[in-house]
């Protein structure tokens, strides 16, 4: 699904040499939008001409497939992590301690997505895919409730999620943080109450689980 490329087979230096293109790729499309940033700008960030560019990735769509695989890749393991309690303090933590190893990939995932281009679609399916995958697992396990349709919720527990990521200005500023997005201050705020609602719930009894069964019944009935 992610079509992980291996390298394998290159020397040790065309691993780095690629790391490193890699890497500003992401800097400079999180920076810039994918239609505005050249092969160039990318080359000049990461200090390599842009032949070494083009012979590493063949062309800009093929290094921004790398850079897809390599965010995507990072954010599903953060998400398996998430997936016990230890591994949710785990990625709390690091974050908190060092929000700025985050900020790009947070940048690039909100560029992909807010450009509804066909990678950001791809990123958001992954998303959701992995989420149902996680809902379908705890449920099995009886470490979560299941659901009456563990894909609709998928959907939007994951576009919760994203939500967050790209209108992350407004977050801020809603919390009284303006301009600092998704960080420390903003994810100390969020992580409480957002725990709290996923453990607890919010309301009190099932009346509104029973109006909405009850309407949905009456529509389907008629």
């Amino acid at each position: 699904m992610l079509n992980m490329r291996s390298a394998t087979s290159s020397p040790p230096t065309d691993l780095t040499a690629t790391a490193k293109i890699r890497d500003a790729a992401i800097e400079r499309f999180a920076a810039d939008g994918f239609g505005k940033t050249s092969v160039r700008s990318i080359a000049t960030t990461a200090g390599v001409s842009a032949g070494l560019v083009m012979h590493h990735f063949g062309n800009k769509e093929g290094l921004r497939r790398a850079c897809d695989d390599h965010v995507l890749g990072t954010i599903l393991r953060q998400a398996q992590d998430k997936g016990s309690p230890e591994g949710l303090r785990a990625v709390l933590q690091g974050y908190l301690a060092d929000p700025t190893r985050y900020a790009i990939d947070i940048g690039y995932l909100s560029r992909a997505i807010t450009e509804d281009s066909a990678a950001g679609q791809r990123i958001v399916d992954a998303i959701i895919d992995e989420t149902e995958d996680f809902l379908r697992a705890g449920a099995a396990s009886g470490s979560l409730r299941a659901s009456a349709d563990p894909r609709a919720l998928a959907a939007v527990m994951a576009m919760t999620s994203l939500g967050m990521v790209t209108m992350a200005s407004h977050l801020a500023r809603a919390l009284d943080c303006a301009g600092q997005g998704l960080g420390p201050a903003v994810m100390r705020r969020v992580a409480l109450p957002t725990a709290e609602l996923y453990t607890h719930g919010l309301y009190t009894d099932d009346t509104a689980l029973r109006m909405t069964r009850e309407a949905l019944e009456s529509t389907e009935a008629s």
